[in-house]
């Protein structure tokens, strides 16, 4: 059930294809803010204020600083600053092995740590030329479609704490949230020992394999978890604040996105229908059929409508695949003795990329440059979709009051860890 039913009646939109794109007409703004303007153009009698929102401030999701010019409570202008969390992530790759890499990027969306883990191990897979297991492939896609659902379920209760009272107080539907992936920790500690890096994917396949009664459990907790989306829903289905605060607020163009690499959910609740998983399958998405959550409102409610869709997607995907995981290896390669176990060839560069709670997170690596093999890569560069996120503040923001614009922000549900790296 759509709770989009009434703001925007998907049976009544008018679609058109620009670039070969389908995208909304109603979703398609001819004069778009300019995120260049100079504010001396701005009207000479205003009385503008510069309020710096960050890095220190809750609401921008870690150390984000966002500049805004004010008139009034309307937003004029807004520069986002990043780098406050800048580690290097890319460089120090370049100074490990290919084995040695995989808990480092555990760091970069630590949201959803294994999806970095899947990311660059497909890639230096791709690099090497290694073939996972099928049962590798199984364990994979079941870990990723789980960290997808726990992902959306922290996004969901810290966007509850970004509308304050709107729901529930804003606390209220954080703990519902944050009950339901407590659960989700449980399975990845019962499954690689860890409840937050887990280190758990690796060249050729995966170092844990499923203990004894994980399925079953595994299982049993999506099916809990099922049936309390309804709660989700049951605290916007009527609430009249949280349509007010949402419906109509930070309005995205689809094609404007589509230029600024925008992916994932985001892009999807503007109307546009790509998701890797269906259309670049990788893992064991070739092997069951993907879903893809779509809606064409392009606003703020969009974005929490296809979240919650896509924990229902995610929980069903995981489920199935559950119940027929095959047996066999868990791994194609010998295991990991020493860092240079594994090498690669002279000269070679591929990209890799796989659908993450926020949009498409790719991997480009080069291998070394020298005549003969090694085991450092020589070049390593991570394509984070919350990067590509914020490039929007500048063209959504304006024309909004500061509490849109936390809202705002809120729903595109950056990780900064993954932009800076």
């Amino acid at each position: 059930m759509s709770l989009h039913a009434t703001p925007h009646p998907k049976d009544t939109v008018k679609w058109t294809t620009v670039g070969g794109v389908r995208v909304p007409v109603h979703l398609l703004i001819p004069n778009l803010p300019d995120p260049f303007m100079d504010i001396e153009d701005y009207e000479p009698d205003a009385d503008l204020m510069v309020l710096n929102m960050g890095p220190q401030h809750p609401s921008t999701h870690g150390v984000l600083r966002v500049k805004l010019v004010l008139d009034g409570e309307v937003c004029v202008k807004v520069t986002p600053y990043l780098g406050y969390l800048h580690r290097g992530v890319e460089k120090l790759c370049e100074k490990l092995s290919y084995v040695q890499i995989t808990p480092i990027v555990d760091k970069n969306d630590y949201v959803s740590p294994m999806m970095n883990e899947l990311a660059i191990n497909m890639a230096f897979e791709k690099l090497i030329g290694a073939e996972v297991p099928r049962r590798a492939r199984y364990i994979r896609t079941i870990c990723a479609e789980i960290q997808r659902l726990g992902s959306h379920l922290l996004w969901l209760g810290t966007f509850g704490l970004d509308m304050g009272g709107a729901i529930g107080g804003g606390g209220s539907i954080f703990m519902h949230t944050f009950r339901e992936r407590e659960l989700l920790l449980d399975l990845f500690e019962d499954l690689t020992g860890c409840r937050f890096h887990y280190n758990t994917h690796t060249v050729g396949g995966n170092r844990h394999d499923i203990p004894a009664g994980w399925a079953a459990k595994a299982t049993q907790v999506l099916a809990v978890i099922s049936k309390r989306c309804i709660e989700y829903e049951d605290f916007v289905r009527g609430n009249k604040v949280f349509q007010a605060r949402t419906v109509g607020v930070g309005i995205i163009d689809p094609v404007l996105a589509i230029d600024l690499g925008i992916s994932g959910p985001v892009l999807r609740a503007s109307g546009v229908d790509v998701d890797l998983r269906r259309d670049q399958p990788y893992a064991a998405y070739d092997e069951i059929a993907v879903n893809v959550a779509t809606d064409p409102g392009g606003d703020c409610f969009s974005r929490y409508v296809v979240r919650v869709d896509e924990m229902r997607e995610s929980i069903r995907i995981a489920t199935e695949l559950l119940a027929g995981v095959p047996e066999g290896p868990i791994c194609s390669l010998k295991p990991v003795k020493l860092p240079g176990a594994v090498k690669a060839k002279h000269g070679q560069g591929v990209y890799s990329s796989i659908e993450s709670p926020r949009g498409e997170l790719g991997t480009f690596v080069v291998g070394n440059t020298v005549r003969r093999q090694s085991a450092i890569p020589y070049r390593c560069k991570i394509r984070s979709p919350s990067m590509h996120l914020l490039q929007l503040l500048p063209y959504i923001c304006p024309g909004n009051n500061i509490s849109d614009i936390i809202v705002t922000l809120g729903s595109l549900d950056p990780i900064m860890g993954e932009v800076d790296r």
